[in-house]
């Protein structure tokens, strides 16, 4: 009987990031170097009586942070750049600023990742050195889901 292999590619992964003011962009041929996200809020807590009677407490909540690492001199993060100098800047709207969205595509595992009410933490740290670096913007997203199938082939 053969063995089983489970396979992974990055290049199964595409991100695609939308703001209504500043526009669109994809990560494909970007400068992508890894995303990352994280829910926040600790979905059970347990409360435990002087007895030992455990109740248990389902809290609700989705927000999170988006970590996304990319090329200093990529497309991409000229893309950031232009996005958060907009929504800092005096020209935008107090509603612009968590007005991005961003959805993360897995073909290979069949998923499909969605932050909404995405804003910065704050501008990306900037690394400046005799080679070029990655840059990491972290966002915080009001809301972040995954649909699909979310273990691994």
């Amino acid at each position: 009987m053969g063995t089983s292999y489970t396979t992974y590619s990055f290049s199964d992964v595409t991100g695609s990031f939308s703001h209504p003011n500043v526009g669109s962009k994809s990560t494909t041929g970007a400068g992508l170097g890894s995303i990352t996200t994280s829910q926040s809020t600790t979905k059970t807590a347990h409360e435990v009586s002087a007895d030992g009677r455990v109740m248990i407490s389902k809290i609700a909540g989705e927000n999170g942070t988006v970590a996304i690492t990319m090329q200093q001199t990529s497309e991409l993060h000229q893309w950031f750049l232009s996005w958060y100098n907009y929504i800092n800047g005096s020209s935008a709207s107090t509603d612009d600023w968590a007005a991005m969205s961003l959805t993360i595509k897995n073909n290979n595992l069949g998923e499909i990742t969605t932050c909404t009410g995405v804003s910065p933490e704050k501008l990306a740290d900037r690394p400046y050195q005799a080679q070029g670096q990655n840059v990491t913007w972290n966002l915080m997203a009001a809301e972040i889901t995954t649909e699909g199938n979310t273990s691994s082939n």
